[in-house]
């Protein structure tokens, strides 16, 4: 089973990116979006972006234009009757999406295969819109979709093994990483990843330095630290996938804290409003006001870093993925410089 011509729905930021993977990949895409300045927007992202890849040589003009020539761009979702597989990229609100799908129940072909990016929502909720839930496969894209190699498939009890294979197979032939798994809030990346990111902002509401935190956990290697990740994510975004993950779990450690609710509820939700654990020149910016040196502390580090190796353990234990997939999720999906269960071998605490 193959995709001849895939169709995205909505062009923010993920879905502009995943139709450019598409298109680069040889893919016939069609890009819809719920109104003209949308598409716009949509189209001028997909435009950008493979400008600046010639400019920085990693595309030639001819291969820019073959690429653009691959996407249509619509605001009709009849556009996609003839597509084989569809992939919706709107925001994380089950309603929102409950409602994409149910529209595409109605135009797509009986056989296509629909497909959710969804970070953290149930693939099998989502599903329940349409009256073909065997159809519905997850399709999680990590940004920038471009860039980024991690892309984790999501099947729920209903989603027909072919259809899933199908999907991992073009994952693969994009040029990706699939790890492929099955339906639970965060699925392997970001249920690991905010397994570390929520206890981060409690130990903040409990009065330590949020500059102790990060500089504890660079000291370990990782690229930034868990409250300038969650500020560069969006405090927003954090506080729905932990609401997510916290439903499926109940532990205490994916609770949201209460200066994150009170950060999101002010509007302080981090780089893209210009404030949120820290303080930007200006909206957008990464750069910080009056930055603190942050003091590391081996504490801090693993009250939070041994925690998020030992759920990753757990993960593995329990066969939900292999340690193979737990660390690829970490270090291709999130930037960790080394995966989980490769850490717990360096220190003796892992064998296989």
């Amino acid at each position: 089973m193959g995709f001849g011509k895939v169709g995205v729905v909505g062009l923010g930021t993920m879905g502009a990116g995943i139709a450019e993977v598409l298109a680069r990949g040889g893919v016939e895409t069609v890009g819809v979006e719920v109104n003209d300045t949308a598409l716009e927007r949509g189209r001028t992202g997909i435009e950008g972006s493979t400008a600046r890849a010639v400019t920085r040589g990693k595309l030639t003009e001819e291969a820019r234009d073959e690429i653009l020539g691959r996407i249509t761009f619509s605001t009709d979702f009849k556009a996609l009757a003839d597509c084989d597989l569809v992939i919706e990229a709107v925001p994380e609100l089950i309603s929102l999406k409950a409602k994409v799908f149910a529209q595409l129940d109605e135009v797509c072909r009986p056989d296509a295969v629909l497909a959710t990016n969804t970070s953290s929502l149930s693939v099998t909720e989502i599903a329940a819109a349409t009256s073909r839930p065997e159809s519905i496969v997850g399709v999680h894209f990590f940004n920038p979709a471009p860039v980024m190699k991690l892309v984790e498939v999501i099947y729920s009890e209903r989603s027909r093994p072919e259809y899933v294979e199908a999907v991992t197979a073009l994952v693969r032939d994009l040029g990706k990483v699939p790890v492929t798994i099955g339906d639970r809030a965060g699925f392997v990346a970001n249920r690991l990843l905010f397994g570390l990111l929520g206890p981060a902002a409690q130990l903040v509401e409990s009065g330590v330095a949020k500059e102790d935190i990060d500089a504890s956990l660079k000291d370990l290697g990782l690229p930034m630290g868990p409250l300038t990740l969650m500020d560069l994510i969006g405090l927003d975004t954090c506080l729905e996938v932990l609401e997510a993950v916290h439903a499926d779990s109940g532990s205490p450690r994916h609770a949201p804290a209460g200066i994150l609710r009170k950060l999101v509820g002010e509007g302080s939700v981090g780089r893209k409003s210009g404030g949120g654990f820290y303080t930007y020149e200006r909206a957008g910016s990464g750069t910080v006001v009056a930055p603190v040196e942050g003091t590391a502390s081996a504490e801090i580090a693993e009250s939070l870093y041994g925690p998020y190796l030992e759920d990753a353990a757990e993960m593995v234990r329990s066969g939900y993925c292999t340690a193979d997939d737990a660390d690829a999720a970490m270090t291709l999906g999130c930037g960790f410089p080394v995966g989980p269960i490769a850490a717990l071998r360096e220190r003796g605490a892992w064998t296989d």
